[in-house]
């Protein structure tokens, strides 16, 4: 069968367009196929190139003469050292490999001419259009700076976002050990060194490495590096950062300052047009991923035209197998980006934990992963936090007033939708008993009710009766009982807006079909189009349910709960007020922040001076609303630390909810970020939530300072013993959970599959 694409057209001599072009010619040598490259072939920006394994393990299985050229030239090395305050911290067993960008690009421009492919520099390409019209396909490689990308803008729809940071390339004539990480605090500001090898050291050349200098806007403009170009810049560099350099220089090549820029596109390709590498997505620089992206979107662009019966469908093929693997990615880098462009938010923080926080900073790294890579410095990390020798951080306690958790985990509060005129039954005490039993710290309720029209659903609990109070406290009973180390959390809250609405499974926010009741909320707006539109709450009527939160408080004291939560989150009503989406107010209540903040504030004030003071009392709140005009990042900081002021022992940060047309930003662990800015920032006890699915999120979480606790919804549904089965898969043992006595023969793993049950 003949091969899709005889003749390609390449824009940009990166790697990626060269060794697109390597592989294609190399699988069909009748292929005609041109490179197109503006810059001569000794020009290129940057000096060092790190490849992982994954990647190296791509190009040897595709072209194993382009991988032996690579590992003659590469240097390895296994640790990563971190400098904070004057302490240096060293993590080994991570596993690199780099070389020099220019000889990169020369062994992939040599195996494009012993292939046969036309390599074209120094003179601009014709645009994709011009070429689309006389070859088979087009890859366009032609970088963050796509002119491509910019001229299909209409069908491939691109966002570029530029980033707070700014950074220079550069690069020191010496080998270094490790890929380094140094923070410099100066007068100015926060500056980071990014650094690794990229050409070894001998008996008669020192060996270079690339030097990355990065800093906050504000500090680059402070320090007065806006007037000085890179050459000018890079002596200064060398003098911030003379510790790590030695005293050695810092040169700067072809680089200039440069603000990152996140590319993303909702379409690769257009025609016989497609996008590969920076030109179709980028991801920051602090994970190494630039040139592994483009390497491996080639390997999947040629794999799919060999596969591929039509150009059209091997285009389709290589986006879908690429576009999940690049987001994935680009989440990670992400994370990255964000940890360094705050980096000071953490300079506090003792250095070994400092150093692990930078280490998984990404999320793809976890506690895990380093206990295995370096059980050293996992455990002198360990050690530093407090755990005791053989105790995963997730054991250990934690405390709150006078209520002292056996561990971190938390059993988030989720809606069953399963009470009789909100009176909790056998289901509840089922449910609950069940979790309270599998091991969590804390266990909390589902959103307690404050009163019959502050319901979500019909299926919702309440305490605003007698007969729903004896019924909890069968609930508070049996878990004080047979679960005597875990503490029990009341959360309550009023649905607002969100209330009178059909069960989850007839269809979330939807009004019911019949007997709806009226919803109340800060203002007159319904939360969808078919949603009722709330009535306006008066003073008088605020008045009456602060009165109904508070007697609340009072019967979830007289059934034993151990902590209260007041819900502020998700856009019921004390949300509502909390957010400039959904309060429109122009009285006390409305306006700025201070005055959104008056309401939920006065039912805080009025619950907490009814409930026990030897009694922890949380808020959860949305930390964002994920739409335009909502919630900001300073906004978060300011209702965590208004609560924090009144007597909130710890802010429980979730995200979202608030409006129907929200665009959450889904991934591992997504919302922890929001707990990470408030604890960091603020300084308040955090509960983190949002996809934590595995202990070893958990346990990075939470050693990395990121966290005080950790709320899992989900992975109790699925396993109601999670916390349990998480201490027996780590072989805890200690006082962190306790298995109850009846369950304690299966505390153990099975040894076999298939064992008989008493056996």
């Amino acid at each position: 069968m003949a091969s899709l694409a005889r003749r390609v057209a390449v824009i940009g001599g990166g790697p990626g367009g060269l060794y697109t072009a390597a592989l294609l010619a190399r699988l069909d040598p009748g292929r005609d196929i041109t490179v197109h490259e503006r810059n001569e072939p000794g020009h290129t920006f940057g000096f060092g190139v790190v490849l992982s394994d994954e990647t190296l393990g791509g190009i040897r299985d595709a072209d194993a003469e382009v991988y032996a050229a690579l590992e003659a030239e590469f240097v390895r090395w296994d640790d990563i050292v971190v400098t904070h305050r004057g302490t240096r911290h060293t993590c080994g067993g991570h596993g690199f490999a780099a070389l020099g960008r220019h000889r990169l690009l020369g062994i992939l421009q040599d195996r494009c001419r012993d292939l046969g492919v036309h390599l074209r520099f120094g003179a601009q390409a014709p645009t994709a259009v011009e070429l689309a019209a006389d070859h088979d396909l087009v890859v366009a490689a032609d970088g963050v700076h796509s002119a491509t990308r910019a001229a299909g803008a209409g069908v491939f729809r691109p966002s570029v976002t530029a980033h707070r940071c700014r950074y220079l390339w550069l690069a020191t004539d010496t080998a270094f050990d490790a890929f380094r990480f140094d923070i410099a605090e100066t007068p100015y500001g926060v500056m980071q060194l990014h650094g690794y090898p990229y050409e070894s050291g001998s008996a008669t050349a020192p060996g270079a490495s690339t030097v990355v200098v990065e800093m906050r806007e504000e500090v680059w403009r402070a320090a007065g590096f806006e007037e000085s170009s890179a050459a000018e810049s890079a002596p200064r560099c060398a003098e911030i950062f003379a510790d790590v350099l030695g005293g050695r220089a810092l040169r700067a090549g072809d680089s200039a300052w440069s603000t990152f820029r996140t590319v993303v596109n909702e379409r690769w390709s257009r025609g016989p047009v497609v996008l590969l590498g920076d030109a179709a997505h980028t991801a920051h620089f602090s994970i190494g991923s630039g040139t592994k992206l483009a390497v491996e979107d080639a390997l999947a662009l040629v794999a799919a035209l060999e596969e591929g019966t039509t150009l059209p469908g091997a285009l389709a093929a290589y986006e879908a197998e690429r576009r999940p693997l690049v987001a994935s990615v680009q989440r990670a880098a992400r994370a990255s980006r964000e940890w360094f462009e705050n980096v000071d938010r953490y300079l506090g923080q003792p250095p070994r934990q400092f150093a692990l926080n930078l280490l998984t900073r990404s999320r793809r790294v976890t506690h895990g992963n380093l206990r295995l890579r370096d059980p050293g410095f996992t455990t002198a990390a360990e050690r530093d936090f407090g755990c005791p020798p053989g105790t995963p951080p997730m054991f250990t306690p934690f405390r709150l007033r006078d209520l002292t958790l056996r561990n971190r985990v938390v059993v988030s509060p989720m809606d069953m939708y399963s009470a009789a005129d909100g009176v909790p039954g056998d289901f509840h005490l089922v449910h609950l008993g069940a979790r309270a039993l599998g091991g969590a710290g804390l266990v909390m309720t589902e959103m307690v009710c404050v009163s019959p029209e502050g319901r979500i659903t019909p299926g919702c609990t309440g305490l605003y009766t007698g007969e729903q109070a004896d019924a909890w406290r069968r609930v508070t009973a049996f878990a004080h009982e047979h679960a005597p180390g875990t503490a029990l959390g009341l959360q309550l809250g009023h649905s607002g807006r969100k209330g009178s609405t059909r069960l989850m499974w007839e269809g979330m926010d939807r009004p019911l079909p019949a007997g709806n009741w009226p919803v109340a909320a800060a203002s007159p707006l319904p939360y969808a189009a078919d949603s009722q539109v709330p009535y306006e709450l008066t003073r008088r009527q605020l008045a009456g349910i602060r009165g109904q939160f508070v007697a609340a408080a009072r019967r979830g004291a007289q059934c034993g709960f151990d902590l209260l939560e007041l819900h502020c989150a998700h856009g019921y009503l004390l949300s509502g007020f909390l957010s400039p989406l959904t309060n429109r107010r122009t009285d006390a209540y409305g306006g700025p922040l201070t005055a959104r903040l008056r309401f939920p504030l006065e039912v805080f004030d009025a619950v907490r001076e009814v409930w026990p003071r030897e009694r922890p009392m949380t808020v959860r709140i949305s930390a964002t609303d994920w739409a335009p005009g909502g919630t900001t990042e300073e906004d978060a900081l300011a209702v965590a630390a208004a609560f924090a002021a009144h007597g909130a022992d710890a802010i429980d940060v979730s995200t979202g909810q608030v409006v129907a047309e929200e665009h959450p930003e889904f991934g591992r662990s997504y919302q922890t970020p929001f707990a990470d800015l408030i604890r960091n920032t603020v300084g308040v006890p955090v509960i983190a939530v949002g996809a934590i699915s595995s202990w070893d999120d958990v346990n990075s979480l939470i050693l990395a300072g990121r966290t005080d606790l950790c709320a899992l919804g989900r992975p109790h549904l699925y396993d109601p013993h999670w916390t349990l089965h998480a201490a027996a898969e780590q072989a805890y043992t200690g006082g962190g959970t306790n298995w109850p006595t009846p369950y304690r023969s299966g505390s153990r793993p099975p040894v076999t599959a298939g064992r008989r049950s008493g056996a």
